[in-house]
């Protein structure tokens, strides 16, 4: 197949000729490896470097796959799968489930066969690169110049390539707090491999990863602490929906500490002393801080090819993820635009049609699913109510539902499910839907793709439902909730 490059020229002769490929990819995870054998099949001549796989990364440790698979949304809902048993174990009583005697737990079990998985997905992802006639090579990528990547290994040794474009695919990184004491705490990459369960965890962060690890841990009989900022947690989503998450990690035992910071950790004879910024004291066998995620840009010598970055260590890139280097590209979290493995995947994808594909695309950031594995989860797609307002030029219609599942109904848990559409009253076009309850992952991904096909509230309504089912309360809501105005915008004489 003949190589593309209509974005900055002819194609240099790949074979002997000017450079050693036309792509040279700088990590392989999820972004990575996409743009790397989507280019390849193309025809492109491609290679790609990655560290060495480890559970926990380090400037040597890595592994392909990366975050996503290795230590990251794969392992973290494997662990999710295993917390969720003991709420199974409860509620299946009234359904006629006789369980004597204890039900024990065992920790290692799942870890082995977490771990298991990992390493199996690392040879899948090696083998799809493979197989796309990629070149791997080992070792920690950075840049020369804006056409030329050195490989280096732990040993010392270096080897230079050089390349058409360079695509940076390095994601982020767990970042840690500076509070005195914080060499005592772990990030998420731990949290998936200690060699025990803690018994009493303290997690700081009000994000995905804090979340959802707190309803892990206390789903397999820990006692969990959660301390963040604001006054509810997942500050970005919908302010209605947090609450409802709030309420539902109270109601499964998980203590909450809004508006509360950590200021010192300190180690003891019976753990790790805690002491917040209200003067609470608590000891805990487990800190997890889970205060984000940091660009993974600082060894990849960025400025000796010209690309900038932004104050927290992004790269800058234009609509095409295009860096200020002409040659250069990153796609990913190491962008920080919006950081999920998908978003990654799109962007990947984009960036080889334009560059070896003959297409112009851009990644379209409209109407991104996105799911808090969190027990229950919450997932949501498009517009919260306050974006929408903040959007909106006229009135936004909003339909909510909570209800008792018919299997809550049997065992008797008290935690509804909240669903939620978020509609233009002009245009009738539905700009938004969250829920949060058994299975919303799965059922908001076929949201998406009405959102994205522009669904108004009357093709909702004009769809038959599956019955019994959850989802079927989406098609069925027909009562405006509330009629809210757009948010009024701060007038300027400029």
């Amino acid at each position: 197949m003949a190589r593309k490059m209509l974005v900055d020229g002819e194609a240099p002769v790949a074979d002997g000729g000017q450079y050693d490929y036309d792509l040279f990819v700088i990590g392989a995870g999820s972004g990575g490896v996409r743009g790397s054998r989507t280019a390849a099949s193309f025809g492109a001549k491609v290679a790609i470097c990655e560290l060495p796989f480890h559970p926990i990364s380090s400037d040597w440790q890595g592994g392909h796959g990366g975050t996503c698979v290795i230590r990251g949304c794969v392992p973290k809902k494997i662990l999710v799968y295993g917390a969720s048993f003991r709420g199974e174990f409860e509620d299946s009583k009234n359904f006629g489930w006789e369980i004597n005697g204890d039900i024990n737990f065992n920790w290692k079990t799942l870890l082995e066969h977490k771990t298991k998985e990992i390493v199996r997905l690392n040879g899948v992802y090696q083998r799809i690169i493979t197989n796309a006639g990629v070149t791997m090579i080992e070792g920690a990528g950075s840049l020369v110049d804006a056409h030329t990547v050195e490989v280096s290994q732990p040993n010392g040794s270096k080897q230079r390539y050089t390349a058409k474009h360079i695509l940076i695919a390095t994601g982020s990184r767990a970042q840690r707090v500076n509070i005195p004491g914080k060499e005592l705490a772990i990030t998420s990459d731990e949290a998936l491999s200690l060699e025990e369960l803690p018994k009493r965890a303290v997690i700081l962060g009000g994000g995905y990863i804090a979340v959802e690890f707190a309803s892990i841990w206390r789903g397999m009989g820990a006692e969990v602490d959660l301390f963040y900022r604001k006054e509810l947690p997942l500050r970005g989503f919908d302010d209605e929906m947090r609450a409802v998450v709030a309420g539902n990690l109270e109601g499964r035992g998980i203590k909450l500490h809004p508006g509360t910071n950590l200021t010192e950790l300190s180690k003891t004879a019976d753990g790790i002393k805690v002491v917040t910024d209200k003067g609470e004291e608590l000891i805990a066998d487990v800190v997890l801080f889970a205060t984000g995620r940091k660009p993974n840009s600082e060894r990849l010598n960025l400025q000796a090819a010209g690309v900038e970055v932004d104050q927290i260590g992004a790269i800058k890139v234009d609509d095409y993820s295009r860096t200020s280097a002409p040659s250069v590209w990153a796609v990913g979290d190491v962008t920080n635009r919006i950081n999920l493995t998908p978003v990654a995947l799109m962007e990947a994808t984009c960036f080889s049609k334009t560059v070896f594909g003959g297409q112009q695309v851009k990644p379209d950031y409209r109407d991104v699913p996105c799911a808090v594995f969190s027990i229950p989860p919450l997932s949501v797609v498009g517009l919260s109510e306050q974006q929408a307002r903040e959007e909106a030029k006229g009135d936004i219609l909003v339909f909510t539902s909570s209800f008792n599942p018919m299997k809550n109904s049997i065992s008797k848990r008290q935690e509804k499910t909240v669903m939620k559409l978020v509609v233009d009253a002009e245009t009738d076009r539905v700009l938004g839907a969250s829920m949060c309850g058994p299975d919303a992952a799965e059922i908001m991904q076929g949201i998406a793709v009405a959102l994205k096909c522009g669904a108004t509230k009357a093709t909702f309504d004009s769809t038959v439902g599956i019955h019994p089912s959850a989802a079927e309360e989406f098609v069925t809501m027909r009562t405006v909730t509330r009629r809210v105005g757009p948010v009024s915008k701060p007038k300027t004489s400029l």
